[in-house]
Protein backbone atom coordinates (compact mmCIF):
# COMPACT_ATOMS: atom_id res chain seq x y z
CA UNK A 1 0.00 0.00 0.00
CA UNK A 2 1.06 3.34 -0.81
CA UNK A 3 -0.38 6.69 0.72
CA UNK A 4 -0.34 9.86 -1.10
CA UNK A 5 -1.17 13.62 -1.06
CA UNK A 6 -3.55 14.38 -3.48
CA UNK A 7 -5.88 17.11 -4.56
CA UNK A 8 -9.80 17.02 -3.23
CA UNK A 9 -10.99 17.37 -6.66
CA UNK A 10 -8.71 14.78 -8.02
CA UNK A 11 -10.77 11.92 -9.79
CA UNK A 12 -9.73 9.18 -7.27
CA UNK A 13 -10.96 11.76 -4.37
CA UNK A 14 -14.49 12.19 -6.22
CA UNK A 15 -14.73 8.57 -6.60
CA UNK A 16 -13.94 7.68 -2.63
CA UNK A 17 -15.93 10.83 -1.58
CA UNK A 18 -19.03 9.31 -3.69
CA UNK A 19 -18.44 5.78 -2.10
CA UNK A 20 -18.41 7.34 1.59
CA UNK A 21 -21.75 9.96 0.70
CA UNK A 22 -23.48 6.62 -0.16
CA UNK A 23 -22.22 4.73 2.78
CA UNK A 24 -23.43 7.49 4.73
CA UNK A 25 -26.46 7.79 3.00
CA UNK A 26 -27.00 4.01 3.73
CA UNK A 27 -26.18 4.27 7.35
CA UNK A 28 -28.14 7.00 8.12
CA UNK A 29 -31.29 7.24 6.31
CA UNK A 30 -30.77 10.14 4.50
CA UNK A 31 -28.34 12.18 2.03
CA UNK A 32 -24.89 12.28 3.15
CA UNK A 33 -22.68 14.24 4.74
CA UNK A 34 -23.76 17.69 3.35
CA UNK A 35 -20.84 19.71 5.26
CA UNK A 36 -19.49 22.17 2.73
CA UNK A 37 -16.23 21.53 1.48
CA UNK A 38 -13.83 22.82 -1.30
CA UNK A 39 -10.53 21.47 -2.43
CA UNK A 40 -8.73 24.67 -1.61
CA UNK A 41 -9.50 24.00 2.11
CA UNK A 42 -6.86 20.50 1.70
CA UNK A 43 -3.95 22.66 0.65
CA UNK A 44 -1.25 22.63 2.06
CA UNK A 45 -0.52 24.49 5.03
CA UNK A 46 -4.22 24.01 5.34
CA UNK A 47 -4.99 20.97 4.93
CA UNK A 48 -4.15 17.98 3.80
CA UNK A 49 -5.86 14.87 1.82
CA UNK A 50 -4.64 11.49 1.46
CA UNK A 51 -5.31 8.34 -0.82
CA UNK A 52 -3.48 5.40 -0.10
CA UNK A 53 -3.30 3.01 -3.66
CA UNK A 54 -3.30 -0.91 -3.21
CA UNK A 55 -0.56 -2.52 -5.00
CA UNK A 56 -2.64 -2.65 -8.61
CA UNK A 57 -2.62 1.31 -8.19
CA UNK A 58 -6.40 1.24 -7.37
CA UNK A 59 -7.72 4.33 -4.71
CA UNK A 60 -8.54 1.95 -1.36
CA UNK A 61 -9.05 4.70 1.33
CA UNK A 62 -8.98 8.39 1.96
CA UNK A 63 -8.61 10.99 4.46
CA UNK A 64 -7.84 14.59 4.90
CA UNK A 65 -8.43 17.15 7.24
CA UNK A 66 -8.84 21.39 7.02
CA UNK A 67 -7.91 24.36 9.56
CA UNK A 68 -10.08 26.63 11.22
CA UNK A 69 -8.57 29.64 12.64
CA UNK A 70 -11.55 31.26 14.18
CA UNK A 71 -13.55 30.28 16.83
CA UNK A 72 -17.04 29.47 15.18
CA UNK A 73 -19.26 26.92 15.22
CA UNK A 74 -18.13 25.66 18.33
CA UNK A 75 -14.35 25.19 16.66
CA UNK A 76 -11.06 26.49 18.55
CA UNK A 77 -8.47 28.83 16.76
CA UNK A 78 -5.93 26.21 15.90
CA UNK A 79 -7.86 23.22 15.30
CA UNK A 80 -7.74 20.49 12.26
CA UNK A 81 -10.68 18.61 11.35
CA UNK A 82 -10.57 15.33 10.03
CA UNK A 83 -12.89 15.10 7.21
CA UNK A 84 -13.94 12.31 4.28
CA UNK A 85 -12.33 9.18 6.28
CA UNK A 86 -12.81 5.65 4.53
CA UNK A 87 -11.50 2.72 3.41
CA UNK A 88 -13.52 0.57 0.82
CA UNK A 89 -14.90 -2.48 1.77
CA UNK A 90 -12.61 -5.02 0.34
CA UNK A 91 -9.33 -3.06 2.39
CA UNK A 92 -11.11 -3.04 5.33
CA UNK A 93 -9.18 -5.00 8.59
CA UNK A 94 -5.55 -4.28 6.83
CA UNK A 95 -5.18 -1.00 9.19
CA UNK A 96 -5.71 1.55 6.71
CA UNK A 97 -7.64 4.20 8.38
CA UNK A 98 -5.31 4.14 11.55
CA UNK A 99 -2.03 4.59 9.08
CA UNK A 100 -4.09 7.58 7.78
CA UNK A 101 -5.39 9.04 10.55
CA UNK A 102 -1.29 9.25 11.89
CA UNK A 103 -0.08 10.86 8.65
CA UNK A 104 -3.14 13.42 8.76
CA UNK A 105 -1.99 14.34 12.66
CA UNK A 106 1.68 14.84 11.56
CA UNK A 107 0.63 16.85 8.64
CA UNK A 108 -1.26 18.63 11.01
CA UNK A 109 1.05 18.78 13.95
CA UNK A 110 4.14 19.96 11.28
CA UNK A 111 1.44 22.81 10.15
CA UNK A 112 1.47 24.00 13.83
CA UNK A 113 -1.99 23.42 14.47
CA UNK A 114 -2.77 22.65 18.41
CA UNK A 115 -5.76 19.80 18.05
CA UNK A 116 -7.17 17.45 16.09
CA UNK A 117 -11.07 17.67 15.48
CA UNK A 118 -13.44 15.38 14.23
CA UNK A 119 -17.45 14.73 14.13
CA UNK A 120 -18.85 11.66 13.60
CA UNK A 121 -22.36 9.12 14.25
CA UNK A 122 -23.82 6.84 16.54
CA UNK A 123 -23.87 4.71 13.55
CA UNK A 124 -20.39 4.12 12.71
CA UNK A 125 -19.46 2.38 15.61
CA UNK A 126 -15.82 1.21 13.99
CA UNK A 127 -15.21 4.85 13.74
CA UNK A 128 -15.77 5.49 16.90
CA UNK A 129 -13.74 2.61 18.05
CA UNK A 130 -10.57 3.90 16.03
CA UNK A 131 -10.52 7.28 17.36
CA UNK A 132 -11.04 6.59 21.20
CA UNK A 133 -8.14 3.90 20.73
CA UNK A 134 -6.22 6.64 18.99
CA UNK A 135 -6.33 8.99 21.98
CA UNK A 136 -9.27 11.24 20.78
CA UNK A 137 -11.83 11.89 23.36
CA UNK A 138 -15.19 13.50 23.82
CA UNK A 139 -15.28 17.15 23.31
CA UNK A 140 -17.92 19.87 22.90
CA UNK A 141 -19.91 19.55 19.93
CA UNK A 142 -19.01 21.40 16.88
CA UNK A 143 -19.39 22.10 13.44
CA UNK A 144 -22.15 21.58 10.75
CA UNK A 145 -23.95 18.61 12.56
CA UNK A 146 -23.64 19.55 16.48
CA UNK A 147 -27.43 19.78 17.14
CA UNK A 148 -27.62 16.32 15.22
CA UNK A 149 -28.86 13.88 17.94
CA UNK A 150 -26.31 11.25 16.80
CA UNK A 151 -23.54 13.33 16.03
CA UNK A 152 -20.51 12.62 18.25
CA UNK A 153 -17.63 14.67 18.20
CA UNK A 154 -14.09 14.17 19.59
CA UNK A 155 -10.65 15.90 19.82
CA UNK A 156 -7.09 15.01 20.64
CA UNK A 157 -4.27 17.70 21.72
CA UNK A 158 -1.41 17.55 19.01
CA UNK A 159 1.63 17.85 21.56
CA UNK A 160 4.81 18.74 19.97
CA UNK A 161 2.63 21.03 17.48
CA UNK A 162 5.09 24.07 15.87
CA UNK A 163 3.36 27.03 14.99
CA UNK A 164 5.06 28.18 11.51
CA UNK A 165 7.58 31.48 11.85
CA UNK A 166 7.61 31.08 15.40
Amino acid sequence: MQIRATPFDHPDAVQLNDAVQLEYQRRYDGEGDITPLDASMFTPPNGLYLIAYDEGNRPVATGGWRAHEEAELGYSEGDAEIKRMYVIPEARGLGLARRILAELEAGAREAGRARMVLETGTRQPEAIALYTSSGYTPCERFGHFREYEDSRCFAKPLNGAIRPGL
